[in-house]
C-alpha cells in the first residue's frame, strides 16, 4: 500500500489559461514547495511512496514531475507515457530515473548539480578528521563504560598530503578545506588544465599510478563508469604508502571492497571511511566489523541545507522549462525542434566524435579547444556543435555530459573554448576543424561527412588521411620509412587482431614523417600496443575508442 498525499490543485490563473501540472513524487523541503505555490500558471500535487501501474499511471497525469532517491522511476513507470515533459531530481545522482527510456520518450531529465556540493564536501572533511582521531570507537567505548585515552590515540592532518581524485565542483571544494587544515593537496583529473590547478593550489598528476605514492589520505570524487569502476584495487592498494587512509563520498564501486579488507588485514591501509556502496541500502558488508573503519549510510548530502537548496533549485529548473522552454542542467537530451535536429543531426555527431577522438589522442591536461566551422556548416547553430564537441570531450570523464551542460563543464575544468566560423568553402562543402592544447602539446583533427551519414577523419594533426571516425581505432605516428605498415600489421596480426579498414597520410614529402590510422574489429591490448612501440620509427601508438557507427549519444538518439 503506498503513502500518497494529495494536494488540491492551485488554480492562480483564470480557467481559460492553460495550466501546467507537477507532481511531486518524493518529501520536497517546504522552501521548494513554497516555490511552487509562488510560481505562475503551475498547479501541483504531492503523492509520495508510488510504485509499480499506481506511479505509471499518476505519471500519465502531468507535465513535469519532482523526484529525489526514493521512487524507482523506470522504463515501466513511463511505458506510454505521452503527456510527461521533464523530470527533475533533486540531487545529483539520476540511477533512479532510466534516462535512456525518458530520452526515447521525449522527456527531459535534469538534475541539481551545484545543491549539495558544499555538504558533500564537508562530509568527506568530517569522515576525514573522523578516521584520523578514531572518533567513532572512541565512543563506542565510552558508550561501554571504558575510558581507554591510549588506545586512540590519532594522527593530526596538518602538515599530511591529501590526494583528490576528480577535481570538479565537490573535489575543487574539498581540496579548499583540506588547504585549510593544513594540508598539501595533489591531484589527478584528465580534464584539469595544469594552469586551473596552479590557481586552486593543487600540485596535478597525469596518472593515478604517479600520485598513489605521495599520498597520505586519498579521497575520490568522480562518477561511477566503466573507467572508475574499481578504480583502486588490489594492485593500487600496494601502491599506496603504508598506513594511508583512503575517504569515499562519491559512488559505491571505485573502491574495490575485497581490496579494502585485504589492505586493513594486512596493515598496509592505516583506515578506510566510506558513505557510498556498491548496492544501496547496504547493511552487510565485512569492513563495518575492522577496525580503523569509519562508514555513514550515504549522508554526503543530508544537511538541512543541502535539501533546501536542492529543492529550491529543482522547482526553479521545472517551472522555466514549463513555463519558458529553458533547459539547464539536463542530463539526457537538448532542445531542439524536429527541422533543426534534422538539418544539424549528422553533424552533431561528427562534431561529439571528434570530441571524443581528441581526448584520448591528447590524452589529458587540456586548457583549450579551438573549433572552426567552414563552408556550409557555418551557416548552422555552431552554438550547438560546439556542445556536441564538448560532450564527446568528457565523454569519459563525466557520466552526465550532454549537449546542454558540457560546455559549462569543460569551462569550469578552466578549459577555454574559442569558436570561429568561416562560409569559405575548401575541398569539402562543410568541415568542422577542432584544435585542443595542454601540457605543452597540441592536437588537431578535422572531420566531414561523406553521404548524408557517413563521418570522415579528413585530418590528424598536420596529415591529411581519410579515416572512418568509428569502433576502436589504433593511432601511429612515424618515420615515413618502408616496412612500417608491414610492421603494424604483423604485430596485430600475431596478437589475433583483424584490421577492418586502414589509412594512412603524409605531412609533406616522402621521407618525413607519416601517420597510420588503423580501424580494429576488437580492442588492442596493451601487450600489443608495447610490441608497436618498441619499433624505432614509430614515435607515438594510441589506441581510441569511438562509438560504432549509427551510435549516437543518449541527447541525439
Amino acid at each position: 500500500m503506498s503513502i500518497a498525499t494529495q494536494l488540491p490543485p492551485k488554480s492562480k490563473k483564470p480557467e481559460s489559461e492553460k495550466m501546467s501540472r507537477i507532481i511531486v513524487l518524493d518529501d520536497l523541503a517546504t522552501e521548494g514547495l513554497e516555490k511552487l505555490d509562488a510560481a505562475p500558471s503551475i498547479e501541483y500535487d504531492i503523492k509520495t511512496g508510488l510504485k509499480g501501474e499506481e506511479l505509471r499511471e499518476a505519471l500519465t497525469h502531468y507535465d513535469g514531475a519532482v523526484c529525489r532517491s526514493g521512487v524507482k522511476i523506470t522504463a515501466e513507470s513511463l511505458a506510454g507515457n505521452k503527456t510527461l515533459k521533464a523530470i527533475v531530481r533533486a540531487g545529483v545522482g539520476t540511477d533512479n530515473i532510466d534516462k535512456p527510456a525518458a530520452t526515447r520518450l521525449g522527456i527531459v531529465v535534469m538534475n541539481t548539480p551545484a545543491g549539495n556540493t558544499v555538504s558533500t564536501a564537508e562530509h568527506a572533511m568530517a569522515l576525514l578528521l573522523g578516521l584520523s582521531r578514531k572518533i567513532g570507537p572512541a565512543f563506542s567505548s565510552l558508550q561501554a563504560g571504558r575510558w581507554d585515552r591510549k588506545k586512540f590515540k590519532g594522527s593530526q592532518v596538518f602538515g599530511k598530503t591529501l590526494g583528490v581524485i576528480g577535481l570538479g565542483r565537490i573535489g575543487q571544494e574539498v581540496s579548499t578545506r583540506a588547504k585549510g587544515f593544513g594540508m598539501e593537496v595533489i591531484g589527478f583529473d584528465p580534464f584539469l588544465s595544469s594552469e586551473r590547478a596552479e590557481d586552486l593550489g593543487i600540485t596535478k598528476y597525469n596518472k593515478v599510478e604517479d600520485l598513489l605514492p605521495k599520498v597520505d589520505y586519498l579521497t575520490v570524487h568522480t562518477p561511477l563508469t566503466p573507467e572508475t569502476k574499481g578504480l583502486i584495487g588490489t594492485a593500487e592498494v600496494k601502491m599506496l604508502k603504508q598506513g594511508a587512509r583512503l575517504i569515499n563520498c562519491a559512488r559505491g564501486g571505485i573502491y574495490d571492497n575485497d581490496a579494502l579488507v585485504e589492505g586493513l588485514e594486512s596493515g598496509h591501509l592505516g583506515g578506510v571511511a566510506l558513505d557510498v556502496y556498491p548496492e544501496e541500502p547496504c547493511v552487510d558488508n565485512p569492513l563495518f566489523q575492522m577496525d580503523n573503519v569509519l562508514c555513514t549510510p550515504h549522508l554526503g548530502a543530508s544537511t538541512e541545507e543541502a535539501q533546501i537548496g536542492v529543492a529550491v533549485e529543482a522547482v526553479e529548473l521545472l517551472v522555466n522549462f514549463l513555463t519558458t522552454g529553458e533547459i539547464r542542467s539536463a542530463v539526457n537530451t537538448v532542445s531542439l525542434d524536429p527541422k533543426t535536429l534534422t538539418a544539424m543531426k549528422s553533424y552533431l555527431d561528427v562534431a561529439h566524435r571528434l570530441g571524443v577522438l581528441l581526448g584520448q589522442w591528447h590524452g589529458g591536461g587540456i586548457n583549450s579547444c579551438e573549433l572552426e566551422f567552414q563552408g556550409e556548416i557555418s551557416e548552422k547553430d555552431t552554438r550547438l556543435l560546439v556542445s556536441a564537441f564538448c560532450s564527446g570531450l568528457l565523454d569519459h570523464c563525466s557520466e552526465d555530459a550532454s549537449i546542454i551542460n558540457a560546455e559549462m563543464l569543460c569551462r569550469e575544468r578552466g578549459i577555454e573554448i574559442i569558436r570561429k566560423s568561416s562560409a569559405e568553402h575548401g575541398v569539402f562543402s562543410s568541415v568542422i576543424s577542432a584544435t585542443v592544447k595542454g601540457e605543452g602539446q597540441s592536437r588537431h583533427a578535422a572531420g566531414t561527412l561523406f553521404g548524408k551519414n557517413m563521418p570522415r577523419l579528413v585530418k590528424l594533426d598536420e596529415y591529411r588521411t581519410e579515416a572512418y571516425m568509428d569502433g576502436n581505432l589504433l593511432i601511429f605516428s612515424h618515420s615515413d620509412v618502408p616496412g612500417i605498415i608491414g610492421y603494424v600489421g604483423n604485430v596485430l596480426s600475431e596478437e589475433q587482431v583483424n584490421i577492418a579498414q586502414m589509412a594512412v597520410g603524409r605531412a609533406g614529402d616522402a621521407g618525413g614523417s607519416a601517420i597510420g590510422v588503423l580501424n580494429l574489429d576488437s580492442a588492442v591490448s596493451a601487450k600489443a600496443i608495447d610490441r608497436v612501440s618498441d619499433n624505432e620509427a614509430i614515435d607515438c601508438v594510441r589506441p581510441i575508442n569511438l562509438p560504432r557507427i549509427g551510435k549516437l549519444p543518449d541527447w541525439l538518439s
